[in-house]
């Protein structure tokens, strides 16, 4: 009776464990993807640019800059991020090999 209660409370801290896996990586993935939809919703400009374009009557070479910057500021951290994943791909591949 005793061992079946060890292993009913051994599942249920399974449980519990797994769930709280789940949040985690849940939380993680959505900070992941706010962080980098921010990135893409912001606007930049150097100082340089900003006062070479003021000078210029209309807005789209201003905006053509300004998207520019954002996608060369973009690259890196989709290359860290794709970085990471692999990393963090081959560390899941070699913890469920041991199992």
């Amino acid at each position: 009776m005793l061992n079946n209660e060890n292993k009913i409370e051994q599942s249920l801290e399974n449980r519990v464990l797994r769930i709280e896996n789940r949040i985690f990586k849940n939380k993680r993935v959505l900070f992941f993807l706010c962080s980098f939809f921010y990135v893409l919703f912001s606007h930049s400009q150097c100082a340089m640019c900003r006062a070479a374009l003021e000078s210029e009557e209309g807005g789209v070479q201003a905006q053509a800059i300004n998207d520019g910057i954002v996608y060369l500021m973009v690259i890196p951290y989709v290359l860290v991020a794709a970085a990471a994943y692999a990393i963090y791909r081959i560390k899941f591949a070699k913890k469920k090999e041991e199992k």
